[in-house]
């Protein structure tokens, strides 16, 4: 009876011996220090230099002046100008079309007529009239025949206005007969041929000048920063003083209608014959209006000689209705600062980083966001670092490393 209590007991108490051996001989637990990840990034050292702004336009070249050529006669076309034919060129003053001059030769024969018997009529009128002032200044003549004399001498020298005026009109119709070209340009249409008979005000033809294209280029109001173009009546106005001498040597301007070429200067790109070409301009004016619903203002970029008509021989044309992507130099920022777009974090801030590697998060002022970069106007100075590298976690006080240190700790940790 007695062992089979005992034998429990020993049991219990081997089991417990059993387990304070185990304990008593555990082994120490060593604490280690936890080590966080500082995570590695991309940094910009900021440099600033001068830098020079464009902006970006598309447009369709027109014509600088286009005419609809009228008759200022009537009479049958006996020349035609071989020119006078759509795509021909011309002069300004060629020759570009003849009508009969029979009846308006006539016409001026009759009025020289009729001018000599005005002249006639005058001069025996003005020889009355004097005959009869000294008549009169001897008590001989009536003042009723004075008066009459005075009136026909009065009415003797309208009738001769009236011819010299009649042999103007009979003179110029006259010359009217032959139609010259008023500018140096190409025929757009014709509607006159040989032999045909034409009305006073019918139309002939559509032709434009060729000393100048121009663009027309509708850009955002908010690209206006970045031009210098003329925007008030006074700006406007000083434009059209004349330019200080060889400021922009880009050719003759002596031409009528020829635009102050001091604005900023373009650079005209397109596709014509299978090749890329390039021509060079400069923005002469703003339109008028801004239209309210695209918020674009359209300026005017001229290009001279478009046709290579004075020089470049070889070079493509600059040919009405050609569609060219057009770049315009803007303003030139002196110091600026340039960062990659993705240092710019939301809300228009950066993360840069202090002398301990520590990252702030800073606002600026951009100037101008571009595809790939953006233009800082404040907020950062020279000398300063970036960061660029995408770091959604960013805490602010967060130590980080930088990309040229990574190197470096490497080969201390493999010492």
């Amino acid at each position: 009876m007695k062992r089979v209590f005992v034998i429990p007991f020993a049991i219990l108490g081997v089991g417990v011996l059993a387990v304070y051996i185990l304990w008593a001989t555990r082994p120490e637990a060593v604490p280690v220090p936890t080590e966080r990840a500082v995570p590695l990034i991309r940094v910009q050292t900021l440099d600033s230099h001068e830098l020079q702004l464009f902006v970006q336009a598309q447009g369709t070249v027109e014509p600088r002046t286009e005419s609809e050529l009228k008759s200022q006669v009537s009479g049958e076309v006996l020349w035609v100008s071989p020119a006078l034919v759509p795509g021909g060129f011309f002069d300004a003053g060629d020759p570009l079309l003849k009508l009969d001059p029979a009846d308006y030769e006539a016409n001026l024969e009759s009025a020289r007529a009729m001018l000599a018997r005005a002249e006639s009529d005058a001069g025996r009128a003005r020889k009355e009239r004097t005959r009869q002032r000294r008549l009169a200044d001897r008590s001989v003549a009536s003042q009723a025949r004075i008066d009459d004399a005075q009136n026909a001498s009065h009415v003797a020298d309208a009738a001769l206005r009236e011819a010299r005026a009649r042999l103007g009109v009979a003179e110029r119709d006259l010359q009217r007969t032959e139609i010259y070209a008023p500018y140096a340009g190409r025929v757009r249409s014709e509607k006159v041929d040989l032999g045909q008979f034409v009305s006073r005000g019918e139309a002939l033809a559509r032709i434009y000048a060729v000393d100048y294209a121009e663009v027309r280029l509708p850009i955002p109001d908010r690209e206006l920063r970045y031009l210098d173009v003329p925007l008030g009546y006074r700006e406007s106005r000083e434009r059209e003083e004349p330019a200080t001498p060889g400021a922009y040597p880009i050719g003759n301007l002596a031409e009528a209608g020829a635009p102050d070429m001091s604005g900023p200067s373009v650079l005209l790109r397109a596709e014509f014959a299978g090749e890329n070409h390039e021509w060079v301009g400069r923005i002469v004016r703003t339109e008028g209006e801004l239209d309210p619903k695209s918020r674009m203002v359209t300026v005017v970029a001229r290009v001279e000689d478009p046709y290579g008509r004075k020089d470049e021989v070889g070079r493509p044309p600059l040919s009405v209705g050609l569609f060219v992507d057009v770049q315009i130099e803007g303003r030139v920022v002196p110091d600026a600062l340039v960062i990659p777009r993705s240092a710019l974090r939301e809300g228009g801030r950066v993360l840069v980083l202090d002398g301990e590697d520590r990252i702030h998060y800073r606002s600026i002022q951009v100037l101008r966001t571009e595809r790939e970069v953006v233009i800082v106007e404040g907020g950062l100075e020279p000398g300063e670092r970036v960061a660029i590298s995408p770091l959604p976690e960013a805490v602010e006080g967060m130590r980080v490393r930088t990309q040229d240190e990574e190197p470096r700790r490497q080969e201390s940790g493999s010492s």
